[in-house]
């Protein structure tokens, strides 16, 4: 009686969740949003084979190496600081072979690959880990771990998350499909005005009886517009491996004050032009990030201080310990530049990281491509960070992002005085 009982109890359990994935099911083939689509597939995961934490990991092809795409118990600079060899780890094992893999102690396991948890400071007890494929392709690995109290794996977790995985590697495709498809729209877009550009001017310098000074106008337009092509493919290359994933962070300790100064006197020249003064306030604390996308960033924000700020105005620099009263997460730095210009709407406000977003009413103030902020954007969340901005009209904005604080280092120098101005001869 006790046996027919179990049976039945578990045969209701297996068509729940049954029921339950194809909900699931329905929810990722009707999303696009790849970041929203990810963390429909983690939180399914855990739910449905009932274990603590989850990982969807996808293959570079480029490279052969497997990347953390998304994981419940990681930040996005934690994934981004850990490649996983193909040969060498368990999701590789499961990429290779096209097969599933359940693991109940990690262990005693030769493939299991145990740099995750000394980054991440997380103990892996058990897992199962099933392959994406696409096309008949592997791309990727979904993986459920530690089952929740130590209860037993069983065959109908395995079959369980291999439905949920098949659906999601369909679900992914179509959304980096869609991304690829919009970004690449947006793309032909935005470059069809400096090539009209330079179509009109090859035209014109064709005339035999156009006057020399008009010539040299028309190769000054050229070079202007193939700079600005230059400058757009870039960018648009900058982002699209942002959004792919295929961008690594190379972190480091570096002391961001510095980072601060260095940036503002390579922008100094052009602020003196305007006249507009530049000051850096701020201790020397450290921060664990990829310097070099950091100076990306802070130059980003100098040079749109620049472009769109009054005349004889000025740009406060800062970094300090983070604010909570902005849910700022803990062990953060904020860093911060604020300008004395026009200011940006409320309404505009919410659509300044969005790629090719310009503020209507500065729109012919100063040129540019319109990725920046987007590029700073995926930047500064790539390392688990925030960026955001506060701003009033006719009295300025401010743009500002977290990095992870390091405390406990000692440089000579340590601090500076409090505040370093540049500003032209008038003043």
């Amino acid at each position: 009686m006790t046996s027919d009982y179990v049976t039945v109890e578990s045969y209701h359990r297996l068509q729940a969740r049954y029921e339950r994935l194809m909900v699931i099911s329905r929810q990722l083939n009707s999303t696009l949003d790849l970041g929203a689509l990810l963390k429909l597939i983690l939180n399914a995961a855990t739910e449905l084979t009932e274990t603590e934490e989850a990982s969807l990991l996808l293959m570079d092809p480029s490279t052969g190496e497997l990347k953390f795409e998304a994981a419940s118990n990681m930040t996005r600079a934690e994934m981004e600081a850990i490649p996983v060899p193909m040969d060498s780890s368990l999701a590789g094992w499961v990429t290779s072979h096209n097969e599933p893999v359940l693991v109940e102690d990690v262990r005693e396991d030769s493939r299991w690959f145990p740099s995750v948890d000394k980054t991440t400071d997380f103990l892996t007890r058990n897992l199962l880990a099933v392959p994406m494929s696409a096309q008949n392709k592997p791309i990727g690995v979904v993986e459920a771990i530690n089952k929740r109290d130590d209860q037993p794996w069983t065959q109908d977790d395995v079959d369980t998350l291999q439905a949920l995985a098949n659906q999601a590697a369909i679900a992914v495709q179509n959304a980096r499909l869609f991304q690829q498809s919009d970004f690449i729209a947006e793309m032909v877009h935005e470059l069809r005005t400096p090539l009209a550009a330079l179509k009109a001017s090859t035209t014109l310098l064709q005339r035999p009886t156009l006057p020399d000074s008009m010539r040299d106008d028309i190769v000054t337009t050229m070079q202007m517009e193939t700079e600005r092509l230059a400058v757009l493919t870039t960018d648009f290359l900058d982002l699209a491996r942002l959004e792919s994933g295929r961008t690594r962070l190379h972190t480091e300790i570096f002391d961001v004050r510095r980072l601060l100064d260095e940036c503002t006197e390579i922008v100094r020249a052009r602020a003196t032009e305007r006249s507009i003064r530049i000051s850096v306030t701020g201790d020397h604390f450290h921060a664990d990030a990829d310097r070099d996308k950091i100076k990306q960033v802070i130059l980003n924000l100098l040079t749109n201080a620049i472009k769109y700020n009054v005349e004889q105005g000025a740009i406060f620099c800062a970094v300090d310990l983070r604010d909570e009263r902005e849910g700022c997460p803990p062990n953060c730095l904020r860093v911060s530049v604020r300008d004395t210009g026009y200011g940006i709407s409320e309404e505009d406000q919410a659509h300044m990281f969005e790629k090719f977003f310009r503020v209507a009413a500065t729109a012919n103030e100063a040129t540019g491509t319109g990725l920046g902020l987007a590029i700073s954007k995926r930047i500064i969340e790539a390392h688990g960070c925030q960026i955001g901005l506060q701003s009033k009209l006719g009295e300025g904005t401010e743009f500002f992002f977290t990095l992870p604080y390091v405390e406990g280092i000692e440089l000579p120098n340590r601090r500076l005085p409090g505040s370093i101005e540049w500003s032209s001869p008038e003043h």
